[in-house]
């Protein structure tokens, strides 16, 4: 029997490579310290099997916030399929949020780095949509389960409110405090101690003040969301628990 892998996978696992190597080298130098040079060194090949998988280091960068949206993706359609209130599966989505940034603090130094419009105009229009389409689909998720809490009569959306608006308020609000917590080291100097806790403390108040049902002081979030990390993502928590 042939072991060898294919050439197909053989592609795969060489891209996959490369990745790994200019993940380390961003989050160590930056974007000035991803090199092509230094990739084709360190892993044996020719700048021209970089290029065959990547046309420049922009289109890198890309590849590297894609390749973690995706799992946030993935993490997120697994945390919605939790059975329970809509409100409930929220506080899951709450969960998947704060695993993975927790376990790729690095996705938001690349994700700020990416946004530049010196390196975003360098990308290609293929990656672009990509991107874009990650974070639709993680939007939508989260769109669903607040629809679903208004079917349900869980949620009252006020006169001209609607469930998009309402996915922005979290997602601003916990895309702010994790890009803070994953780029910042003077949490503690700022009289933050337990970052990760005021971001959910914060995130339940924020859907109090909506009266989406269970209200807070009627469920507790807090047993119930490390029931859910240990239940979800059983290997992911065993990573984190001594800090949850």
């Amino acid at each position: 029997m042939d072991t060898q892998p294919s050439k197909k996978q053989a592609i795969v696992q060489r891209e996959q490579q490369i990745l790994k190597l200019s993940r380390k080298m961003v989050v160590e130098s930056g974007y000035h310290g991803l090199s092509l040079d230094t990739l084709s060194s360190e892993l044996g090949v020719s700048r021209g099997t970089i290029y065959n998988h990547f046309t420049c280091k922009e289109e890198i960068l890309l590849a590297l916030v894609i390749e973690t949206m995706d799992r946030r993706r993935e993490m997120f359609q697994h945390a919605a399929a939790f059975q329970g209130p809509p409100r409930v599966r929220i506080a899951a989505i709450g969960v998947a949020a704060e695993i993975f940034v927790r376990l790729y603090p690095d996705h938001f130094l690349v994700e700020q780095i990416v946004k530049s419009d010196s390196i975003w105009d360098k990308t290609s229009a293929e990656r672009q949509s990509k991107m874009k389409i990650c974070q639709v689909q993680c939007v939508g998720i989260c769109g669903g389960i607040v629809r679903d809490g208004v079917a349900q009569g869980h949620l009252v959306l006020q006169e001209g409110a609607t469930a998009e608006a309402v996915v922005f308020g979290l997602w601003s609000m916990a895309e702010g405090a994790y890009s803070i917590i994953a780029t910042s080291d003077s949490m503690s100097d700022l009289g933050i101690t337990e970052p990760f806790m005021a971001v959910r403390d914060n995130w339940h108040r924020m859907l109090d003040g909506y009266r989406w049902e269970p209200l807070a002081c009627d469920f507790d979030y807090p047993t119930s969301m490390k029931g859910m990390a240990e239940e979800l993502f059983p290997d992911e928590y065993r990573l984190i628990a001594d800090s949850w």
